[in-house]
């Protein structure tokens, strides 16, 4: 069902439990996920199934499964994903309709273009044959699936294989590190279709780089409408308000709401998170989209980003974690020598400063060491499966990182002796890792993979 408001304030749904999405009479509102629309494939913003293009309230935002509410009249927060990853079980309820939508379409995501049976969608989400059929009939209505083939079949006719349409929506990830931008276009796979790259200069004023970013987006679009922008940029911050605390080295920002400022430019939804928190949902859920599941399955891990400055992104069961106030990951502040150099944030010898420092004196296996106390530290708490480095820095040296971080892993796994010690990898996605992690802010909530 397409609904269209065209002029009142916007509506404020029933807040929603996690995971258990709303159906298409509510609204989705942190937590309620919008139901898929069985008609008008795309509304004015680019989002598919329903539309609030008037509303003066900001309360509602993307939807978890396929549904997309879009709120033009003021910046939408996140819905809950609303479901779990590929090959969970399913719900034959119509009010979970959305969760188990979500569950097919993920699957759909993953099976790439070779497509899924409708039989095999039926036995891995544990849905009925003719709740999947319904399901896969909107979807195609809607544009999001079509044929990809047939399969042989034993004893009975051929197969209908579906597959995800890739360009039936998109979503523009934004990367705002201290001194440059990064912007790239992602389609529903997560695939970069688009890219841009500026220089940038978070000390400029948040008037110019607002004004500098949305004018990078503006152009990448091109005449396209996204679900949205996911924007990452350094902590610490509020994810929910999209509101920025007191950036490290720029105090001007704190207080500053990003979020409605950036969606008040471009009339967009804008999601907003920690250039950590992004890299690890991109790995997390991203990597899964393109070469089968994700590198790093339903576990937990730690993403390192030494760049121009450092921190840390954390996957736990497989989702982010981003802690009671959404500040979890200031990895980079933790004091591990009291009589230490100071750091910009008025501590001594936190681990960012000694590392950027060592860098900076041209002693990368230093840096690497001190970041592998730290990785250790976060290990011994956590108990996690693995930690994945990233950032201009890593990337520059990542033998030397992989090298040092892993002999100070070893050490602690020899001394403790409790097994193995921690692989340690280099994250993938490159330099546009973190970018490529914020369009899943908008994305991934569609699939069940996660909040954005």
């Amino acid at each position: 069902m397409n609904r269209t408001n065209a002029g009142g304030a916007g509506t404020q749904g029933m807040p929603g439990n996690p995971g258990v999405p709303r159906t298409s009479g509510e609204c989705a509102d942190q937590g309620g996920a919008g139901e898929v629309g069985a008609s008008g494939r795309h509304g004015a913003g680019g989002a598919f199934g329903r539309e609030d293009a008037g509303g003066a309230s900001g309360r509602n935002g993307v939807g978890g499964a396929s549904g997309v509410f879009v709120n033009h009249g003021g910046p939408g927060n996140p819905g809950s994903g609303g479901g779990a990853g590929a090959g969970a079980a399913g719900v034959n309820l119509p009010a979970l309709r959305s969760h188990n939508a979500a569950l097919v379409l993920d699957l759909l995501r993953t099976a790439g273009a070779s497509g899924i049976s409708r039989l095999e969608l039926a036995e891995r989400t544990g849905l009925t044959p003719q709740a999947v059929s319904k399901i896969t009939a909107r979807l195609r209505a809607d544009g999001l699936a079509t044929e990809a083939g047939r399969l042989a079949s034993t004893g009975g006719k051929p197969r209908t294989v579906l597959r995800l349409v890739p360009d039936a929506g998109y979503a523009v990830g934004l990367h705002l590190d201290r001194d440059e931008l990064t912007a790239v276009l992602c389609d529903l796979t997560g695939a970069v279709v688009a890219e841009r790259h500026a220089p940038l200069d978070l000390g400029a004023g948040a008037d110019a780089v607002v004004e500098g970013a949305a004018g990078e987006v503006s152009a990448l679009l091109d005449g396209v409408s996204p679900l949205g922008v996911g924007v990452a940029l350094p902590g610490p911050l509020d994810h929910r308000l999209g509101v920025l605390h007191r950036v490290t080295g720029f105090p001007e920002w704190d207080g500053f709401a990003l979020r409605a400022a950036l969606a008040g430019r471009l009339g967009l939804p804008v999601v907003v998170d920690k250039d950590t928190n992004a890299a690890a949902l991109g790995v997390a859920v991203g990597a899964g989209a393109r070469s089968g599941p994700g590198v790093v399955g339903g576990g937990s891990f730690a993403y390192l980003h030494l760049g121009t400055g450092l921190g840390a992104g954390l996957v736990i069961g497989g989702a982010v974690h981003r802690g009671a106030r959404t500040g979890a990951g200031e990895f980079g502040h933790q004091v591990i020598q009291l009589d230490g150099p100071m750091c910009e944030c008025g501590n001594r010898g936190c681990i960012e400063v000694l590392c950027l420092d060592a860098v900076g004196r041209g002693t990368v296996a230093e840096a690497a060491r001190v970041l592998g106390a730290g990785a250790a530290n976060l290990v011994g708490l956590l108990d996690i499966d693995l930690v994945l480095l990233g950032g201009r820095t890593v990337a520059a040296h990542e033998e030397v990182f992989l090298q040092g971080v892993g002999a100070v892993l070893e050490e602690r796994a020899r001394r403790e002796g409790g097994g193995p010690a921690v692989p340690v990898r280099v994250a993938p996605g490159g330099a546009r890792g973190v970018a490529e992690g914020a369009a899943q802010l908008l994305l991934a909530p569609l699939f069940g993979r996660g909040e954005g």
